[in-house]
């Protein structure tokens, strides 16, 4: 929901690709100061480290702030010359697994139907296994070392990293510019290196450094229990083992490698995390404003009696950039009438729609001088109930607005149940007389039905059903037709006028498709770069001898036309 705010737009910052946050320095800070202890210790506290002394398990005091183990050994310089081994050996474990595991589940994904099938039940079968029982079992298997543990722990990770990357390569195999280069006889790893890892490098990166937390935490555990690191070496899991028979009497030797395990780790999550929040367009998208212009000049006319929406110097401009994307735009639309907003793609149509409908999307900033729905003022606190009530949505695609998962019934239920208070059973009768006013065949069983099981024009029928089923007074219908046939849009419009004719609904209706406007529309908006360059009330004059400005006359000649000539023979 687009949030209102009394104060002016916020400044223009510069426009920057990755934004950094608080967390992700965090994560490299400590992570860097981890690298420097571990290049740095084993030059200065290798001897201290390894010196067997007379002042045996000793707590803390002056010269041994972490006491000293049963040989007299300084724990605090152990745990600081450890360091260099166990960050190692996780770097080899988690660079290992992501190897692997990310080239096996691109090959799955870029392998025939039924080797990818038994390749995504093997990783199935192996990410149900708890990663640190089956780094024990693998290290079992080969024995205690160093080394052993290091491929132990990697044999744990590769099936989380080829998750992943199937689940990612699934949907990158599926599109085009892929599925032109295999037809084009590109090799496999070709495509893999060109086309499908670029494309998923961001979580990749997000995952590899969560992974490399885990792979510190399985390791230590390892050498923990006797399968890791041997003597004369030794780690975090290692120090921890040997402290532990004083845990009781000399608790101290335990906190330098169990707090080393936490800082190391935890700077490896907060980099995950930092790069996650980074990635995500959602979070780098500064929220969305809605601001009152007052003491401005109208742009429209004297109040109309019969006005429902009153959208008065719309004004959309990109927060980052400063960039306007609709500059002052005006218009009403009355009760029971079709307005149509015509322009090429681009010219601001479906952001001018966004603000009249408050749902204006992050990043971008809006301003009015008037915006309101019949008496309530859309600028001011207005419940998500009543918007939802007053106001119907139908998108261009059902396929990317309906979720897949999900029946009919059940998803396009929720606003009947969630901001119109009805239970389980009036929203399902609601929505079934809906589905009938559309002419859904088979209405009930639509409702139980998937949107994969049904066409484009069926989903866009249960879209139409949908917004209709709370009998808003205004319909936004943006290019609600573009993605269906001809057959299928003739019928997409026949109940778009229907419902306006029967229920009185006003509608604004998207499109850059004049004929559909020319015949469904009662006045017609064109916009051009964000502006409206032309308004016609009569659509006999939507026609390039009677068009006014040249923008409409070039839209109405780029309208293809058929003509049949009659046959002279």
């Amino acid at each position: 929901m687009t949030e209102i705010t009394a104060h002016a737009p916020a400044p223009v910052a510069a426009r920057r690709r990755f934004r950094w946050n608080g967390t992700l320095v965090t994560g490299l800070a400590m992570f860097a100061a981890v690298i420097l202890v571990a290049i740095i210790a084993p030059f200065f506290y290798a001897d201290q480290a390894a010196e067997l002394t007379g002042e045996s398990s000793l707590g803390s005091v002056p010269g041994h702030p972490l006491g000293t183990d049963t040989l007299g050994r300084d724990m605090l310089a152990r745990t600081l010359v450890a360091t260099r081994t166990t960050v190692l050996m996780a770097l080899a474990a988690t660079a290992l697994a992501a190897a692997i595991g990310v080239g096996f589940g691109i090959a799955v994904w870029l392998a025939p139907r039924r080797l990818r099938n038994l390749g995504l039940r093997l990783i199935e079968f192996f990410i149900s296994y708890p990663g640190l029982l089956l780094a024990i079992i693998v290290a079992a298997i080969l024995g205690q070392g160093a080394i052993n543990a290091v491929i132990a722990v990697a044999a744990a990770s590769i099936a989380g990293f080829a998750r992943l990357t199937a689940n990612l390569a699934s949907g990158i195999a599926a599109r085009q510019y892929v599925s032109t280069a295999r037809l084009l006889g590109v090799p496999a790893h070709r495509i893999a290196l060109r086309h499908v890892l670029p494309n998923m490098a961001e979580p990749m990166l997000i995952i590899t450094a969560q992974a490399f937390a885990g792979a510190l935490v399985e390791i230590s555990g390892l050498s923990f229990v006797g399968l890791g690191t041997q003597a004369p070496y030794f780690d975090y899991g290692t120090l921890l083992a040997d402290s532990l028979s004083k845990i009781m009497t000399n608790p101290i030797l335990l906190v330098g490698p169990a707090l080393a395990i936490v800082i190391v780790s935890m700077s490896a999550l907060f980099i995950g995390d930092g790069l996650a929040a980074a990635a995500n367009p959602r979070s780098n998208a500064k929220q969305s404003q809605l601001t009152l212009r007052e003491g401005e000049t109208s742009a429209l006319s004297p109040a109309d009696d019969d006005a429902l929406l009153v959208a008065d110097g719309v004004t959309v401009t990109h927060i980052e950039s400063g960039r306007e994307l609709v500059s002052d735009v005006s218009f009403t639309i009355r009760r029971g009438e079709i307005v149509g907003i015509v322009g090429e793609s681009g010219s601001g149509k479906s952001l001018t729609a966004s603000v009249a409908s408050r749902l204006l999307a992050d990043g971008l900033s809006a301003s009015v001088r008037r915006l309101t729905l019949g008496d309530t003022d859309l600028t001011g606190k207005v419940p998500p109930a009543e918007l939802a009530s007053r106001i119907g949505l139908v998108y261009q695609d059902p396929g990317t607005a309906l979720n897949p998962a999900l029946t009919l019934g059940s998803q396009l239920s929720d606003v009947l149940r969630t901001r119109m208070g009805m239970n389980r059973r009036e929203a399902r009768r609601a929505l079934l007389a809906a589905f009938k006013d559309v002419l859904m065949p088979d209405p009930e069983g639509r409702l139980r039905q998937n949107p994969h099981e049904l066409s484009g024009g069926m989903n866009q029928r249960a879209m139409i059903a949908s917004a209709m089923s709370v009998k808003p007074e205004l319909l936004i219908a943006d290019e609600p037709t573009t993605a269906l046939d001809v057959t299928v849009q003739r019928e997409v419009l026949t109940l778009i006028n229907r419902l306006n004719t029967e229920r009185g609904t006003a509608v604004l209706f998207i499109s850059h498709d004049l004929g559909v406007v020319r015949r469904l529309c009662d006045r017609v908006l064109v916009m051009q770069r964000g502006q409206i360059v032309e308004q016609i009330d009569d659509m006999d004059n939507l026609t390039v001898e009677r068009a006014a400005h040249p923008y409409t006359r070039q839209l109405l000649a780029a309208t293809p036309s058929v003509r049949l000539e009659e046959d002279k023979a």
